[in-house]
């Protein structure tokens, strides 16, 4: 292993030209030199072995004599799955732990292992059955992995799923951000001081949890047989796994207080790994003014609301009990708090048709009542613990053909305005979980290409960004493209391509209450460039940023408002007061007049 990384530094001090050809015909070499069939070198192994001798055996490290520039060439060749810190963060997900829902709709999954609506099998889930749930250690986890694949993290968005945040106990929530923000202001590498990881994961096996596969799955068999056959509901069978003396020890440290949760917070205001946002999911009727201002001290800045139709009769058959109303109404209360909002829409639900999808869909990004920043755009599927099995053995409901699919979700991409970002498409279900329904992984890329066949003009965020290519800042251009909401003007700030690619964004909100506006996002695309650094990733770090900022302020003063609020992350505060914001309440404010 050395020998091969030695060699690679050697080439890239040199300035030799080292592309994936060159890097694979040498790790063949050094695999042959082994003298057995078994690749002992791989390109995943090289950056872990690299930074586990520099973060551990730092003479040794020194011994190789690589300075900052071959180290930051070192780091670009063997980056793994470089999209994961294109849009200019390290994103971490992580899952609450099993807990009743106040809901149960006819196609939620059922999984006794994991919160409503989620399956063990998927990824996030898996990591986070492997550490008890607990948010701490699935944060290390992923920003070690992330590290390890040579991706900056010193920016991070937290995103929090699990069924729907609002129906669990305010002491756990506020303990679940507490530990969040702990994670990323004491990691330093695999080792940190007090509470380690160890003496944590010690701490949960004491109270009789486990993560082994096997025994996961026999404690869980009976109630998920139950629950299967319909003798019990879910929430039966977790308030039972709940109420067992493992689940209510752990309970018992699971709280914390607001204060100590700000402590962290003004911690990480400085530190190392900072948070750059913070995304909640819960259903929109549980959003009010009280709950919103409750996850703004949390320090959330994203709302994820299930929708999934807005049509009464599908939310009806479906027994997703929320009305129309509420889902308008929350999208008013988070616009005016200045959350992003990002919702999650299925296609293909019992008593829909892929007409009524469509029109569902454009209500959506047309209705001056909704209008998302963000959709997850998921086709309906049937997994053996969801309630939707009995409709799909009588024949009352089916899978969409995947011609039909195809073509439904291209009419909604090309429906989505230049101000929304379509992110996902697919939910990370395994194929195998799937009793019916689409289980092609590349749905987004057949999407893709059907637009492609197509020749149309896609006005989506996704679709447009600039992601790990270059950007030249000079052929930039600032567009805005305004729109209208029930409470708000809002204006979009682009800065774009010749060929339309978006290279960053703001989101300004001018309220039709009061004479303060609202910047809820600011968002500029490329490679994770570390926090400090002057060596752009694509476009970071090239004053986009502060050039968006200045002009939403000039165009809100020439609106008449007085001043210019933020919903700024608790790791971005220290870079809004250096742009004359200063701490105003739950946001940042800089006055205009």
């Amino acid at each position: 292993m050395e020998d091969a990384l030695i060699e690679l530094i050697e080439a890239l001090r040199s300035g030799t030209p080292v592309d994936e050809a060159w890097l694979s015909k040498l790790l063949r070499r050094h695999n042959r030199a082994a003298h057995d069939a078994r690749r002992r070198i791989a390109k995943r192994r090289l950056l872990p072995y690299y930074l586990s001798i520099k973060a551990r055996d730092p003479e040794h490290w020194a011994s190789w004599n690589v300075d900052e520039k071959t180290e930051a060439a070192l780091l670009r060749i063997l980056r793994m799955k470089p999209r994961r810190t294109a849009s200019g963060v390290a994103t971490v997900t992580v899952i609450t732990k099993p807990w009743p829902c106040s809901s149960d709709c006819l196609y939620c999954p059922n999984d006794i292992r994991m919160p409503k609506s989620y399956l063990h099998d998927e990824p996030a889930c898996q990591r986070a059955e492997r550490n008890f749930f607990d948010p701490y250690l699935q944060v290390r986890s992923r920003i070690t992995a992330l590290a390890e694949m040579g991706h900056v993290t010193d920016k991070v968005e937290l995103i929090v799923l699990g069924g729907t945040w609002s129906d669990y106990p305010e002491a756990y929530q506020v303990w679940f951000v507490h530990e969040l923000f702990r994670a990323l202001n004491e990691y330093d590498g695999p080792a940190v001081a007090g509470d380690a990881p160890e003496e944590r994961d010690r701490r949960y096996r004491a109270a009789g949890l486990t993560y082994d596969v096997d025994e996961l799955e026999r404690r869980a068999a009976e109630l998920q047989q139950r629950i299967c056959a319909g003798i019990c509901s879910y929430n039966e069978a977790i308030r039972t796994k709940l109420d067992g003396p493992s689940w209510s020890q752990v309970a018992q440290w699971q709280q914390a207080t607001f204060e100590q949760l700000e402590c962290q917070q003004r911690l990480n205001e400085a530190a190392a790994h900072r948070v750059v946002g913070l995304t909640i999911e819960t259903r929109p009727d549980l959003i009010d003014s009280e709950s919103a201002r409750t996850m703004r001290r949390l320090g959330c800045t994203k709302i994820q609301m299930g929708i999934q139709s807005l049509d009464e009769h599908i939310l009806r058959a479906n027994e997703r009990h929320v009305r129309v109303a509420q889902i308008a109404e929350a999208f008013s209360t988070l616009r005016r708090f200045g959350y992003k909002i990002q919702v999650h829409m299925m296609a293909n639900l019992l008593g829909s048709t892929p007409q009524r999808d469509r029109e569902d869909y454009l209500r959506l990004v047309s209705d001056e009542r909704f209008l998302p920043d963000e959709v997850k755009l998921y086709p309906c599927c049937l997994v053996e613990s969801s309630r939707l099995g009995r409709a799909y053995r009588t024949g009352k409901w089916a899978p969409y053909p995947e011609d039909e699919l195809v073509s439904l979700l291209a009419d909604d991409v090309l429906a989505t305005p230049a101000y929304t970002r379509i992110s996902r498409m697919i939910r990370d279900i395994s194929s195998t979980d799937i009793v019916a329904g689409n289980k092609k992984t590349n749905l987004r890329q057949m999407v893709e290409r059907s637009l492609d066949e197509r020749r149309s003009e896609v006005r989506e965020i996704r679709m447009r960004e600039v992601a790990t290519g270059d950007v030249s800042v000079a052929d930039l251009q600032l567009d805005c493209v305004p729109y209208h909401t029930t409470v708000s003007d809002e204006r979009f700030l682009q800065w774009v391509t010749p060929d339309r690619r978006i290279a960053g964004f703001l989101r300004l909100s001018l309220p039709a209450d009061g004479d303060v506006a609202m910047i809820r996002e600011v968002h500029v695309y490329g490679r994770v460039a570390g926090i400090g650094s002057t060596e752009a990733g694509g476009a970071q770090h090239a004053g986009l940023g502060r050039q968006l900022i200045e002009r939403a302020c000039d165009d809100a003063r020439a609106r008449g408002y007085r001043a210019i609020r933020v919903i700024s992350a608790v790791g971005t505060r220290a870079y809004y007061r250096g742009l004359g914001f200063h701490d105003d309440g739950l946001y940042q404010r800089r006055e205009l007049l």
